[in-house]
């Protein structure tokens, strides 16, 4: 398969909704099909999300594509995501900002996204397991914050992480619709933005859903 080819042709039709060149030009180079175990690479560059296994999936690409933007990366940012997940948004955020702090609570799923971004030669990754307490707190605040799995709330922990000026991404619903909100924290108020509805996993952990 001409995975080359596929990577081509789905720019060209995010390209159509999305106005960030930073961040189609990463997708465009980016083998999205070495995140992919490989019963599904073939489905790599359709944009609908995939199985990794585990429960888990790679979000479809046009929302991937959704979030980083609304982040408004420049380069210099220091970035927190929640759910490393396959490590291909993580990638995608690597290329965009200064560095990065990932974590995941299935350590099946963290070494085998270690692995691929040790291949690609990333060197402004910190990735560890998720806690009982959303986030990481030792590296905070940080500039952005992006989060892979779907919360009932905004969870207070990760806006107590969040630096002032600061954008958060994340899905706010139930456990099986959500809204994709974007946070923007400022020094009295949130301003909350609604992009639109979106499907993850649950948020697992305290100020989020049980397991």
């Amino acid at each position: 398969m001409d995975f080359t080819a596929e990577r081509a042709r789905l720019t060209r039709y995010l390209s159509s909704e999305i106005q960030d060149e930073r961040v189609l030009a990463v997708m465009s180079r980016l083998p999205r099909e070495l995140f992919i175990p490989p019963e599904n690479r073939r489905f790599a560059y359709d944009d609908r999300p995939l199985s990794i296994g585990m429960d888990q999936t790679i979000s479809q690409p046009y929302i991937i594509a959704l979030m980083t933007q609304a982040l408004e990366l420049t380069g210099d940012e220091k970035v927190l995501e929640i759910g490393t997940g396959s490590g291909y948004q993580t990638a995608i955020l690597a290329e965009l900002a200064k560095y990065i702090v990932t974590v995941e609570r299935l350590e099946a799923l963290a070494q085998r996204a270690r692995k691929v971004l040790d291949r690609l030669g990333y060197t402004n990754i910190e990735m560890h397991p998720a806690g009982e307490t959303l986030g990481w707190v030792e590296g905070a605040p940080y500039d952005a914050i992006l989060v892979t799995a779907g919360a009932p709330r905004v969870p207070d922990t990760l806006l107590d992480q969040l630096a002032i000026g600061g954008r958060m991404v994340i899905p706010v619903g139930s456990r099986y619709l959500q809204e994709l909100c974007k946070i923007t924290r400022h020094k009295t108020r949130t301003k909350v933005e609604n992009l639109g509805g979106c499907h993850f996993v649950s948020l697992i952990g305290k100020d989020a859903w049980e397991e």
